[in-house]
């Protein structure tokens, strides 16, 4: 058996591998290959699986919520000689008797179709919430959204017809709402839950002992807000400075509290740039000495600034720990927010110039979280917003719940590893 992954973007490459991980493990486990449409495809080098075609990381970082001018770019960059030698590459594959799994949108799922082979679809870029929630059709402020789900889905006709082809063996959408949808077009789409829950365990999670004193402890401990300002540079970087701005104003409203504020930074940012931008706010860095004995995540690389009685961490290693330990998350990215978001803790969006997160990626991604991503239009407004959050126990605690509906259990990846050595791979 063999088994290529195709995939176009950062965010999908890491849902890839988690699947492709299970699929390894497997006692019948496939041959693989993969093939990133977008990016180098770092994350399967790292699992030792062979690329088996030229990529190249283009100016946009990836298909969706691009406008004209960053097409262009990719244009300029060599994109149509680059899709051209992966579309071949991708039609010897069926030569080879192999079988595709594509994870992303359309353009995997169309490299798929083409290849002539047996397929099956992760799809994580669509979800009905951007459109519908459990009660109904969201209120659309504009035509232009209120044209979007125009056919019945937020899978569009051709979309929806190449998932329901003989040779597309089974469909795997990114949470129920949208599964339930596409059975009505009689596509073999299955529930199995989003891999990004997958593979999030804290290493120093602590365990909740109920003491006598538990409510006055929690009352006393320090807020802990997770600073997610995403993976692409330079993007993240002007990130965050927004971000920068927000943590200021939290500061000052819970000067007497304290705040431990963790950053996650991808391993492809350089630190320096977001260093400067500290310093340049007033945070002073803690050689290793000072900070190594009180780490609160796992990573004794960490850079550890402190400012009044606040303390800020970046890490690049302890990504599970930040979301597992954040109260809030102050969130411009993609993949991290949502993963934040299915944890069942409330992030708090501020719209950025892109190419990634512009204001309609901001605002359609509220829509695809619902009430567990509130987005505000100024760094100043993060605030007020925690506060708000503070002062309202049930709206938490339906954020709690909607986070857990939206984003699935963790345990995806090896449902869906099974069922592809099922239906695609038997």
């Amino acid at each position: 058996m063999k088994l290529l992954c195709l995939s176009n973007g950062h965010g999908e490459d890491a849902i890839a591998v988690r699947i492709l991980q299970r699929l390894q493990q497997h006692p019948n486990a496939p041959k693989l290959a993969a093939l990133p449409i977008v990016g180098e495809g770092q994350a399967y080098t790292d699992l030792g699986i062979p690329i088996i075609a030229p990529t190249r990381k283009m100016p946009s970082g990836g298909f969706i919520y691009m406008d004209g001018r960053h097409f262009w770019r990719d244009i300029r960059s060599g994109l149509l000689q680059l899709l051209w030698w992966q579309f071949r590459a991708v039609q010897g594959w069926k030569q080879q008797g192999g079988s595709v799994l594509a994870v992303g949108d359309i353009v995997p799922l169309l490299f798929a179709w083409l290849s002539g082979s047996p397929y099956a679809f992760v799809g994580t870029a669509k979800s009905e919430y951007y459109l519908r929630d459990e009660t109904g059709p969201l209120v659309r402020k504009s035509r232009m959204q209120r044209w979007e789900g125009w056919s019945g889905s937020d899978y569009l006709p051709w979309e929806r017809w190449l998932m329901s082809r003989k040779r597309c063996k089974a469909v795997f959408p990114r949470d129920k709402l949208t599964t339930e949808t596409l059975l009505k077009w009689s596509i073999p789409a299955f529930d199995m839950g989003n891999p990004m829950m997958d593979d999030l365990e804290s290493e120093t999670a602590k365990v909740a002992f109920y003491a006598g004193d538990a409510e006055k402890q929690e009352q006393e401990r320090s807020l802990v807000i997770t600073l997610l300002p995403g993976s692409r540079a330079p993007e993240a970087y002007a990130n965050w400075q927004q971000i920068v701005q927000a943590v200021t104003g939290v500061m000052d409203a819970f000067a007497r509290k304290g705040v431990l504020f963790l950053g996650a930074i991808a391993p492809t940012l350089s630190l320096d740039s977001l260093r400067e931008t500290l310093e340049a706010q007033g945070w002073s860095w803690q050689s290793p000495q000072q900070s190594e004995s009180h780490l609160p995540i796992s990573d004794p690389t960490a850079s550890v600034f402190t400012q009044r009685k606040c303390t800020l961490i970046l890490t690049q290693r302890a990504f599970a720990d930040c979301l597992q330990q954040g109260d809030f998350a102050i969130a411009m990215a993609g993949t991290a927010t949502e993963q934040f978001v299915g944890l069942g803790k409330p992030a708090i969006s501020i719209p950025g110039k892109g190419p990634q997160f512009t204001p309609a990626f901001a605002e359609a991604q509220t829509r695809l979280l619902g009430p567990s991503l509130i987005l505000v239009e100024q760094p100043a407004e993060v605030a007020k917003t925690i506060q708000s959050l503070l002062r309202d126990p049930d709206r938490l605690q339906m954020i709690a719940e909607n986070g857990l509906l939206r984003m699935g259990k963790p345990g995806a990846a090896q449902r869906i590893a099974d069922c592809l050595i099922e239906k695609l791979l038997a």
